[in-house]
């Protein structure tokens, strides 16, 4: 199964229940969080999603999912590979994530591991870093 090509998603409930069936938090997503969505549809619906924030050079990748039956077919590198190059577009630098199940997945595509304590201050005032994701997260 193939994967369409990623194009940008407004945060709605059909993300939202992505998201939580992907035990992602989406707390501040509500609230109106400035985080820009790609998705990949499929038959209209999203089968995977991922978000980003800015903060000048500096960039959020949050809240990476795909639907179970669209796993381990290229969809979640696609949708990396895409908000890194628009990132990258938008002139951020620097990419952060936090994660407590990916860790593997974004070694595999080149991200490593930095102490939270060393997260450009703009990123750690994030509701994400400081108060949804736990401090177990890498």
């Amino acid at each position: 199964m193939k994967p369409a090509n990623a194009e940008p998603l407004c945060f709605d409930a059909a993300v939202e229940a992505l998201l939580a069936s992907c035990s992602l938090p989406a707390a501040d997503l509500r609230e109106g969080r400035p985080v820009h969505f790609f998705g990949i549809r499929q038959d209209g619906i999203p089968a995977g999603v991922f978000g980003i924030e800015t903060f000048g050079t500096d960039g959020l990748l949050r809240s990476l999912a795909v639907a179970g039956p669209f796993r381990k077919h290229g969809y979640g590198r696609m949708l990396v590979g895409h908000a890194e190059h628009w990132a990258k577009r938008q002139g951020v630098e620097a990419l952060y994530l936090l994660t407590t199940t990916a860790a593997s997945f974004f070694t595999s595509l080149g991200y490593c591991e930095v102490p939270r304590s060393a997260a450009p201050a703009a990123i750690a005032g994030t509701t994400q870093f400081s108060g949804l994701c736990p401090s177990s997260s890498s």
